[in-house]
């Protein structure tokens, strides 16, 4: 099993939901000793943020297989069969197959993270997920020693998903991580916000968070998982590889082609609210700067 990572977010700084705010703190306390700091010396470091209601999480989002518009997920992801649902898990593993998502869940412990969500189009969140380390997972499958990275591939379902008529991407969708990326504790595959199950719009049943990345990495709606030697291709690095590299790493140090990352703008503040400065890796530093010692983090973005 992975280690653990410890909570440090404050629940102020998260939405006021009832089913959020009566959970169980599976995380208190957990990393203690084992290796990791905790994100407490990065969130003293952070501006206070303001609240993130349910509501937006779950109405402001991306997922262009149901449309372009940040409120046609909502409107049309109720399309989308989730009830069965299998992940194929192949490549370099030990264990390759179709397995099924209860038989997934049955093998995993559920924890609780609250993260700061960081959008390319530089607006944020910050979110209660409820999910399992994806390193728990890879190792359910046995990954071999000449694995180097991962690769993710979303549901692809014409019939359910209006969005993907369009050639907005070349679908299906995909993404991918280094392996040790992937392997890191912070890296959740999501199964639930704020204690419910994750809706279909914000990725159901089963999603990828890397807080310390662009959202659009954050893979939704997962169906397969490859263990391969060479750095996978990515939907939007393919679309545009000048605007969306490999790794985007939040960076307020390089900006966006059409825009500054300086910056960003917190969901549910109001239109005419201060932006608030962007934290380099999104507030997560001391915990992943290590993973990019001696890249220079202007090139590998």
């Amino acid at each position: 099993m992975a280690h653990r990572w410890k909570n440090t977010l404050r629940d102020k700084d998260v939405t006021d939901e009832a089913a959020f705010l009566n959970r169980r703190q599976l995380m208190a306390g957990a990393a203690a000793g084992m290796g990791l700091a905790g994100v407490g010396a990065a969130q003293a470091r952070a501006q206070e943020l303001e609240p993130t209601s349910y509501e937006d999480v779950t109405t402001y989002n991306n997922y262009y297989e149901f449309g372009t518009g940040k409120g046609d997920p909502v409107d049309h992801a109720h399309m989308l069969t989730t009830q069965p649902w299998t992940v194929k898990i192949d490549g370099l593993v030990d264990r390759p197959g179709d397995y099924a998502f209860e038989d997934i869940m049955a093998r995993m412990t559920v924890e609780e993270r609250i993260y700061r969500f960081r959008c390319v189009e530089a607006w944020s969140m910050v979110v209660p997920w409820n999910g399992f380390e994806l390193a728990d997972l890879l190792d359910m499958a046995g990954v071999q020693s000449n694995a180097k990275y991962v690769a993710f591939e979303t549901a692809l379902r014409p019939d359910e998903m209006p969005g993907v008529k369009y050639p907005v991407l070349d679908w299906p969708y995909v993404e991918g991580l280094r392996l040790d990326e992937a392997t890191h504790p912070l890296t959740l595959m999501a199964t639930g916000i704020y204690g419910k199950e994750v809706p279909n719009q914000n990725g159901a049943p089963l999603r990828l968070v890397v807080p310390w990345k662009y959202g659009f990495k954050s893979i939704k709606s997962i169906v397969r998982i490859t263990l391969t030697e060479a750095e996978p291709p990515t939907s939007w690095n393919k679309a545009n590889a000048r605007e969306y590299g490999f790794y985007s790493n939040v960076n307020p140090e390089v900006d966006h082609p059409r825009w500054s990352q300086a910056s960003e703008r917190v969901i549910g503040s109001g239109l005419f609210a201060r932006r608030q400065d962007t934290l380099m890796f999104n507030g997560y530093a001391d915990e992943v700067a290590s993973l990019y010692e001696g890249m220079d983090l202007t090139k590998f973005f």
